[in-house]
């Protein structure tokens, strides 16, 4: 669950913030001002900041600049101001997104999704390792585990598992797997997929259920699911 810091001097804005962040399942802090937001990020993680820029004590951009010495978080910026040199000051601070005023929250959860979804995306890309739970993908290393125990899989299971795995979320076909994991030149059918679907399942333990049978067509790696 991605924990979220609200920052903004309007308490019924942060309140509406709130609300819908908590039901798309996010955990939620809120701060009034940039002084008590820097304050929060020294003395605890977030996941993404909302800032708000035009705020008493300390403004969102000078705000950004000190939580940017201490801990690199992503920051969606709130704006009443849509001016370019506002924009391009911001990025230039290190920020991900920008919001205008007066702006539609489901607007704002969908910038939220998509910063949180990219910065995930770009760590797990850096250091090749990716984490779903209890479930280790070491893709560099060819390693998997299970709980912090290694799971002894095949050479074929690995390549099943990561083909899976950076496909994510991906309907994919028995014969496209037949033909991206084992090769053109394989002579078999769709039960040499299964086969192996199901030993992989058995090594994966309680993750099992991150491979999700899609009938009639063939698998996804879905750990949303499970």
């Amino acid at each position: 669950m991605a924990r979220l810091l609200i920052v903004d001097d309007e308490s019924k804005l942060r309140e509406v913030l709130k609300e819908y962040a908590e039901f798309e399942g996010y955990e939620v802090a809120e701060a009034e001002d940039g002084m008590e937001a820097v304050k929060r990020c020294r003395e605890e993680d977030f996941d993404l900041i909302v800032m708000d820029i035009m705020m008493p004590r300390l403004d969102g951009f000078s705000a950004v600049k000190e939580i940017k010495k201490i801990k690199d978080i992503p920051v969606l910026m709130l704006s009443a101001r849509g001016e370019e040199y506002d924009k391009l000051f911001g990025f230039e601070l290190g920020i991900d997104d920008y919001v205008v005023k007066p702006f539609s929250p489901k607007e704002v959860m969908s910038r939220i999704a998509a910063i949180l979804k990219r910065c995930q995306k770009n760590g797990e890309e850096k250091s090749g390792v990716i984490r779903y739970k209890g479930l280790e993908i070491d893709i560099p290393g060819r390693n998997v585990y299970v709980d912090g125990t290694k799971a002894e899989l095949t050479p074929k299971e690995y390549e099943l598992l990561f083909y899976l795995v950076k496909n994510k979320g991906i309907a994919v076909s028995r014969e496209k797997l037949l033909s991206d994991v084992w090769g053109f030149d394989f002579f078999g059918d769709d039960r040499t997929v299964d086969t192996h679907i199901k030993m992989l399942r058995s090594n994966l333990g309680p993750y099992r259920d991150f491979i999700v049978t899609l009938r009639g067509l063939g698998y996804k790696f879905d750990p949303q699911i499970a």
